[in-house]
């Protein structure tokens, strides 16, 4: 990979960083050498993910035009450096969770309607057999049980449609706080 032909990913970007903080640098400093081959947000991400390796601040040292001071800590670098490419970029995290909760809030709904689909055949065979407390129970549990499910099928939908408008806009105030 050459400097010009490729970004760097956040992970590679920490660990360079985590090397120029071991004899320490300036944030700025950092902005400017990477300025390059990475965007502002890219940086910002690449130091908080090497935050989690034993990059830490010095408050005494940070500069008014330089910005923050940071140094290596050793020992939590040596601790935790074999997992440094192992833990995956913010917003790839970010991502993983939305869709891993669209797949709970689908299971959910889906056993919802599975379970009141069994009380309605169940309460219709009690009727059938002339079972009727039983079947007008559970024809009562169905009917619950279909409630429930568009209850919560409407409230996922408000979640979902209010959670990406939380995203689309938090993206969007990232972009033009980038920007200025």
């Amino acid at each position: 990979m050459t400097l010009l032909t490729q970004r760097p990913s956040v992970s590679e970007l920490s660990q360079r960083i985590l090397d120029m903080a071991k004899t320490g640098v300036y944030r700025e400093s950092v902005f400017e050498a990477f300025a390059p081959i990475a965007t502002k947000k890219q940086i910002r991400l690449a130091i908080a993910h090497a935050k989690k390796f034993g990059l830490y601040s010095v408050a005494s040292l940070r500069d008014d035009q330089l910005g923050t001071y940071y140094q290596l800590d050793g020992a939590t670098y040596q601790a935790r450096q074999h997992a440094i490419h192992q833990v995956a970029n913010p917003e790839t995290i970010e991502t993983m969770t939305t869709d891993r909760a669209r797949q709970i809030l689908a299971i959910t709904l889906a056993a919802a309607w599975g379970v009141a689909s069994v009380f309605l055949v169940l309460g219709i065979l009690g009727w059938v057999a002339g079972q009727k407390a039983l079947g007008s129970g559970l024809l009562l549990g169905a009917g619950c049980t279909f409630a429930h499910g568009f209850l919560q099928r409407h409230l996922t939908k408000a979640f979902l449609e209010s959670s990406e408008l939380l995203n689309s806009t938090v993206k969007t105030l990232g972009r033009s706080k980038g920007s200025s």
